[in-house]
């Protein structure tokens, strides 16, 4: 089933809640425990509670190094005792770390993703290149089925963002409209028509071919792996 999006808060505030869900949230993290954990805080919100983040994805995740870089976090949320957590997940967890956390609720991630915003990928695209990227913003344009960009009005200086989705897994059920906010998952690179020409089976037109590639060569472009309508609620960005 497709995991509830949420602000942190609510589910720092109402565990009850959300105790056994799946959810999304996004949040800039703001104390590491060890290689797999870290806590995450809604910073807008005065004396909101942090909640503790495991990840349990299987793959290493690096937290940002500018500290208003959020993350975006889905996984399963649980009350947190750490020998039960550590047995089924065996993440490597010391038990006197983590007990001012216990009993309280904490996400069992199954996926951790940098969630930059459009212009400050666009702006400074070599520090997220071959990463995978969970990027939330507004479609602006929709030049074909298999492209669109995503705004950036808040940043100085800074460009839209392309978005390829060139698998079918990658496809939206229904067309991307302008003006629809999504949430995109990919991997970014830079914009190569040999190189995507190689790597994908596109089925570009020659105008669209040569348009994409007089406005984008070289700049960055988010190869979709998901695209998701509405993934995140206004309170939770």
């Amino acid at each position: 089933s497709e995991p509830t999006n949420v602000a942190t808060q609510e589910v720092a505030s109402n565990p009850d809640r959300y105790i056994g869900q799946t959810v999304t949230i996004r949040s800039e993290p703001i104390r590491k425990f060890g290689p797999n954990s870290f806590t995450a805080k809604d910073e807008r919100v005065f004396g909101s509670e942090p909640i503790l983040i495991l990840n349990a994805s299987g793959k290493p995740f690096a937290l940002p190094t500018d500290e208003d870089t959020e993350v975006q976090i889905t996984g399963e949320v649980r009350r947190f005792v750490v020998a039960d957590v550590e047995k089924e997940y065996n993440l490597g967890l010391e038990a006197n770390t983590y007990q001012e956390y216990e009993n309280k609720p904490a996400i069992i991630a199954r996926s951790v993703a940098l969630s930059p915003k459009p212009g400050e990928i666009t702006k400074n695209p070599e520090q997220y290149y071959g990463k995978t990227l969970a990027v939330a913003g507004e479609v602006k344009d929709v030049p074909s089925t298999t492209a669109f960009t995503l705004d950036e009005d808040q940043l100085f200086g800074a460009e839209d963002l392309l978005v390829l989705h060139t698998s079918p897994q990658a496809t939206p059920p229904r067309p991307i409209q302008d003006g629809e906010k999504v949430a995109v998952t990919g991997v970014l690179r830079p914009f190569i028509v040999a190189e995507f020409e190689r790597d994908y089976d596109l089925t570009w037109s020659l105008d669209l071919k040569q348009k994409l590639e007089a406005e984008y060569k070289n700049k960055p472009v988010l190869v979709a792996t998901g695209v998701y309508p509405s993934a995140i609620p206004q309170s939770a960005q």
